[in-house]
């Protein structure tokens, strides 16, 4: 079989298009190159999903961390405490027990949201917990880097606003929300970075692939459970995630230069990438 056709049969195996059977025996690098790609379209969706959802709700703890009602002020703290405070890994299993285990049980959540992925076909039940998982444990880092930025607002900037009459949601989206914004850009793109890699845990934290339609983990592991070689289908989904991190930076920096394009150029903040080992 030929490259083209291999691509051609699995390219979008993943998304239910192409080959149903996974090849057998005699793997080429083609075959593999072509399904770790084919399940990175998951990983990808996963990582946008959280990512876009994931900003708004950040901006919104930061804002109600800052606020000085304690009823607004605390949950927001009590929130990135408790996401920051407990492993991903562990979350993930809570999730995977309330989305997937309790049902077997006969206890049911009726979540809008999952009733949605269910009715579209998007997403199993278990997955959608996933995508939960996803959503909120990076909100409450960013919020803590989006809180960090809002106190680091310069004064002088608030009172040449006050001076300009500007006062409430217009001050805030003129002035705070893109100031926030420029100062917490390079933090935020590490942690975009870290979401699209953390990603990769939904394979391991016990969520099950969809009819074999899993993402480029599962196809990795697949690969080197029937080769016994784990140094080449691995190093791929390396090769990949690299791809992407270059992606994510590219992108952020064009963002990075568009919030500051006020500044001189020599005054410009450059991204700096600092992968996360441990987190």
């Amino acid at each position: 079989m030929s490259c083209a056709q291999t691509f051609h049969d699995y390219a979008f195996r993943s998304l239910g298009y192409g080959e149903r059977l996974l090849p057998r025996s005699d793997f080429t690098l083609c075959e593999q190159f072509t399904l770790i790609g084919s399940g990175l379209v998951w990983n990808i969706y996963f990582g946008v999903l959280a990512l876009f959802f994931g900003f708004f709700l950040a901006t919104a703890v930061a804002v109600a961390r800052d606020s000085r009602l304690l009823a607004v002020r605390k949950p927001a703290e009590w929130f990135i405490f408790v996401f920051r405070g407990s492993p991903l890994f562990i979350q993930f299993f809570l999730a995977y027990q309330a989305f997937v285990l309790l049902p077997r049980n006969g206890i049911e959540l009726n979540l809008v949201f999952t009733q949605i992925t269910a009715d579209t076909h998007l997403l199993t039940r278990a997955w959608a917990g996933a995508l939960i998982v996803l959503f909120l444990n990076p909100a409450a880092y960013s919020g803590e880097i989006f809180y960090g930025a809002l106190r680091s607002v310069p004064k002088g900037d608030l009172e040449a606003a006050d001076a300009y009459g500007m006062a409430g949601w217009t001050r805030f989206r003129r002035i705070v929300w893109p100031t926030m914004l420029r100062l917490a850009w390079p933090a935020y793109t590490n942690e975009a970075i870290f979401l699209f890699h953390a990603t990769t845990l939904v394979f391991f934290s016990g969520f099950p692939a969809w009819q074999q339609k899993g993402d480029a983990l599962y196809y990795a592991n697949y690969f080197a459970d029937k080769t016994f070689n784990p140094f080449i289908p691995y190093p791929i989904v390396a090769f990949y995630f690299i791809l992407v991190t270059l992606a994510i930076v590219g992108l952020f920096g064009l963002i990075n230069r568009r919030l500051n394009r006020h500044l001189p150029a020599e005054n410009r903040p450059r991204l700096r990438v600092r992968p996360q080992v441990i987190r």
